[in-house]
């Protein structure tokens, strides 16, 4: 039996290098595939494979002390949903400010799915920042009276909307697995917003633990080659099909365009776009 794991740490790595040829090693020996990036200040990864194989992973990775007692979110998923390991350092783990030096320690409260729930249902007007790019805010969103969904194509995008919003008032972010709106908390509060939560464990933790009896809405996007996930049957569609107009959320890539456009299946065989008027130019991605 095969599942998909999510994780992620801040936490001080001296040697990013040496660290990913061990996690290359350790990935290759238990036969496991995704991604995982390894940054000066942390990791962050999504790999797939054997449940016992990636249950030897989390004890290799609690046997040292910079990456015990990470929060492993767990989900369906098989090891192919990703075409192969891809082990990387980079200068962040998640593109926000690579330019701009700030604390990424310094996060804000994290809120428990069951918190989140509660400060949503007794603050309905509370801001509610989506931390996402705009195809993944097409198919799924938390519903609230102030949701803050920019339509961006890149995290470090999300910078200039943090002007418009006010720094004196409560600010809720999230995203998929946590880390882009942990890390855009640090950030925010570097620049001064004065009370900022984000949700603890992301859309994943939340919806599986209240599935869609809660204040999420559609289906969550998800980086292989699943594309999205829903956290019951009844799972709603909230996007509509740039064609037809029906509710889906099936999307596809546009080469001509560079985006990922929401076009239903019962569309696809005869979607017309930019320049190309032929399905060789938008492709679904496999």
């Amino acid at each position: 039996m095969q599942r998909n794991i999510l994780f992620y740490k801040f936490t001080p790595v001296a040697d990013p290098d040496m660290v990913m040829r061990w996690q290359r090693e350790l990935c290759t020996r238990l036969n496991l595939k995704g991604r995982i990036i390894i940054a000066g200040h942390g990791i962050n990864g999504t790999i797939s494979g054997d449940i016992e194989d990636l249950k030897q992973y989390k004890r290799e990775m609690n046997g040292t002390e910079a990456f015990k007692s990470i929060q492993y979110k767990w989900s369906e998923g098989k090891r192919d949903d990703y075409p192969k390991l891809s082990i990387k350092v980079r200068n962040e783990l998640v593109t926000l400010a690579p330019d701009e030096e700030f604390d990424v320690y310094n996060k804000s409260k994290g809120l428990k799915p069951k918190d989140w729930h509660e400060y949503i249902k007794n603050n309905p007007d509370v801001i509610i920042l989506d931390a996402r790019n705009e195809y993944e805010s097409d198919i799924g969103v938390f519903k609230g009276d102030n949701l803050v969904a920019p339509k961006i194509k890149t995290f470090k995008d999300i910078k200039p909307h943090l002007d418009k919003l006010p720094k004196d008032q409560p600010v809720l972010t999230y995203c998929t697995g946590d880390i882009r709106c942990e890390y855009l908390s640090a950030y925010m509060q570097h620049k001064g917003f004065d009370e900022v939560y984000h949700l603890d464990g992301g859309i994943v933790k939340y919806g599986q633990e209240y599935g869609d009896e809660g204040y999420w809405d559609g289906k969550c996007y998800v980086f292989d080659k699943r594309m999205k996930m829903g956290f019951s049957d009844n799972s709603p569609d909230i996007a509509a099909c740039i064609e037809c107009g029906n509710k889906t959320s099936d999307q596809l890539n546009c080469d001509d365009c560079n985006k990922q456009l929401v076009v239903c299946q019962s569309c696809e065989d005869n979607y017309i776009h930019c320049k190309n008027p032929t399905m060789s130019s938008a492709k679904r991605r496999k």
